[in-house]
């Protein structure tokens, strides 16, 4: 089994230090060495707090990865230098990689709005041909998501990225990943609409200078409730040792 990379903590919560995610879960892939990755933010950190089971996830998973402004934010003032990892450019990576690859991957997507998960792999699969996508909305009734997940575990794709949102997809991952052991699962959140083109990622600029949250709440400002917990994440940030 792979030894985890460096860890660190923020908040009390784990954040695995990594020049290379995707190299380390290739590795883990080729060594049928099952993966939940957990992609956290400041929203999600501050989440954990108030809510044990979200705690519980992020410490039990096997690779948490700095995907906020404010986790890298967190680490520098205590002398760790971590890069942003965004989930949405994980995923891409792992995408990219198995689908160049002489191995048959399967990969499945789950979560988003009726139509949406398929566009998203439609766009996929002409960049890349040969990769079988398999697809599941997040609205599935009782009855659909049993036959979803009969159908994961009886075709056991290599790389499921699920996107229900936090912490949904998070809990829904760890009730279900002995369905493929050998899997690598990722919550990947809005990824599937920013691949279908339902909406767009923040410009560049914006990324590069940690202003991706803003472009966010621009887009959709029904977030400004959630993003209040910002100002206490760096509150805490200060305070904490």
């Amino acid at each position: 089994m792979l030894t985890s990379p460096k860890t660190s903590s923020v908040l009390g919560l784990p954040v695995h230090l990594c020049h290379n995610y995707t190299q380390w879960l290739l590795q883990c892939l080729e060594k049928g060495q099952g993966v939940h990755v957990v992609t956290i933010n400041a929203e999600m950190a501050m989440l954990a707090q108030k809510d044990p089971l979200v705690a519980q996830i992020i410490q039990e998973a096997d690779l948490v990865i700095p995907d906020g402004a404010g986790v890298v934010i967190y680490l520098k003032m205590r002398g760790q230098q971590q890069q942003r990892c965004p989930g949405i450019e994980l995923a891409q990576s792992l995408l990219e990689t198995l689908g160049t690859r002489e191995q048959d991957h399967k990969i499945a997507f789950y979560g988003g709005k009726p139509g949406v998960t398929v566009a998203a792999a439609s766009q996929w699969q002409t960049q890349l041909p040969d990769v079988q996508i398999m697809t599941a909305h997040g609205y599935l009734s009782p009855e659909e998501q049993e036959t979803w997940k009969q159908t994961l575990e009886t075709q056991q794709p290599s790389l499921i990225l699920v996107g229900l949102g936090v912490p949904r997809q998070e809990v829904w991952i760890r009730e279900n990943r002995e369905l493929c052991p050998h899997a690598i699962w990722i919550g990947v959140g809005g990824s599937f609409d920013i691949w279908s083109g339902t909406k767009k990622r923040a410009p560049g600029w914006l990324r590069n200078n940690n202003l991706e949250w803003l472009y966010r709440l621009y887009q959709e400002p029904w977030r400004w409730r959630r993003m209040l917990v910002l100002p206490q994440f760096f509150l805490r940030s200060l305070l904490r040792n």
